[in-house]
């Protein structure tokens, strides 16, 4: 793949990643506006593991958490209960058992750009309401593990392709009042487990399959997508401290709306 269409995809990804506006139909849109061939879900993965490596760093405090947490588990007769770790084993778990059994039958709506219309319009306007009538009660620091569960349940609506991993775990968790850089700090979390799998079992294919300019491309792409990610995350979170989320959702129903009138007139 050319250079510059990969430095156009990952930043694209970078920056889109952790916004509730649906990183995974950007990357299927730009190629299709733009007459570029489909990049397939390999470059898909590694603009991925970038973003990833960008949210590792980010919330490194919380990892270094869930790492100590982890100690805790290992320490014969520990009786500390570590209380991050399985907030996000309790709201990963839906979203792995659903989106395993039903990928075969997802995997012929990914590329649809009806499906992602209709997704980036219908759950941007339901990010909006959240936003609007959600309580600001609650806090991360108090999470329950039965809201945790519910936002977990809630991701298994991002296999719907332009729903947004983001923006439906963040419209739930300020539906069920949560502030919303309480809301967003989770979601940037339950990210970790999620892209994680999809990056390790690609990056495998690739170092199996010997193919170095693929190789050389995947820590291209990876290597941009963590810059814009890292900038992307850290002016969200600042700008959340201030304001809410109606820009994105503006941007969702516009876009929506224009991928629509594309399939429609």
């Amino acid at each position: 793949m050319p250079l510059t269409h990969l430095t156009i995809l990952a930043l694209i990804q970078g920056l889109t990643e952790f916004l509730p506006i649906s990183s995974s139909g950007h990357l299927i849109i730009f190629p299709k506006l733009l007459g570029w061939q489909d990049q397939g879900i390999t470059i898909d993965v590694a603009v991925h593991a970038g973003s990833l490596l960008a949210v590792l760093i980010f919330l490194w405090r919380d990892i270094g958490r869930i790492l100590l947490e982890l100690g805790h588990l290992a320490r014969p007769g520990s009786s500390v209960t570590p209380p991050l770790l399985p907030l996000l084993l309790v709201a990963s778990v839906p979203v792995i058992i659903i989106g395993f059994l039903v990928s075969t039958v997802m995997q012929d709506l990914t590329r649809n750009i009806e499906v992602i219309g209709w997704a980036t319009l219908l759950f941007g306007i339901l990010l909006g309401f959240s936003d609007r009538i959600g309580m600001t009660l609650n806090r991360f620091q108090h999470m329950r593990y039965f809201d945790a569960f519910l936002i977990g349940l809630a991701q298994i609506l991002a296999l719907i392709p332009g729903a947004s991993r983001a923006g439906v775990t963040i419209t739930a968790a300020r539906f069920l009042g949560y502030e919303r850089a309480s809301a967003a700090r989770f979601s940037l979390l339950l990210a970790i487990p999620a892209i994680l799998g999809a990056s390790f079992l690609k990056g495998l294919d690739i170092f199996l399959s010997n193919n170095v300019t693929l190789g050389i491309d995947f820590l291209i792409a990876a290597g941009i997508s963590f810059c814009a990610a890292l900038a992307s995350i850290s002016i969200m979170m600042k700008w959340l401290n201030r304001a809410g989320f109606m820009p994105f959702v503006v941007y969702r129903i516009i876009m929506g709306a224009l991928l629509l009138a594309w399939v429609y007139l």
